[in-house]
């Protein structure tokens, strides 16, 4: 199973999601028979490296986050304590 295949979300896969759709339409029959099964690895493949980016994006996004809030309660600590 796959997520939607919607090019805008995925533009790092937009080549392979453009060419697996391709196969499907002109093997209506033979993609369930595995013709399509290359492409579909491909796929697979790029959704995971895709993913493994944005993960690593959104944790370093967190971590600048985390040290924001961490300087602001100690600044309100230490104004508090006054």
């Amino acid at each position: 199973m796959h997520p939607p295949l919607t090019l805008h979300k995925h533009p790092m896969c937009a080549e392979i999601i453009e060419e697996f759709q391709k196969c499907h339409i002109e093997h209506p029959i033979r993609k369930f028979f595995g013709d399509c099964t290359d492409l579909k690895i491909k796929l697979d493949r790029c959704f995971r490296q895709e993913k493994a980016l944005k993960r690593k994006a959104n944790f370093e996004e967190s971590k600048k986050f985390r040290e924001q809030l961490q300087a602001f309660r100690k600044e309100n600590a230490a104004s508090s304590s006054q």
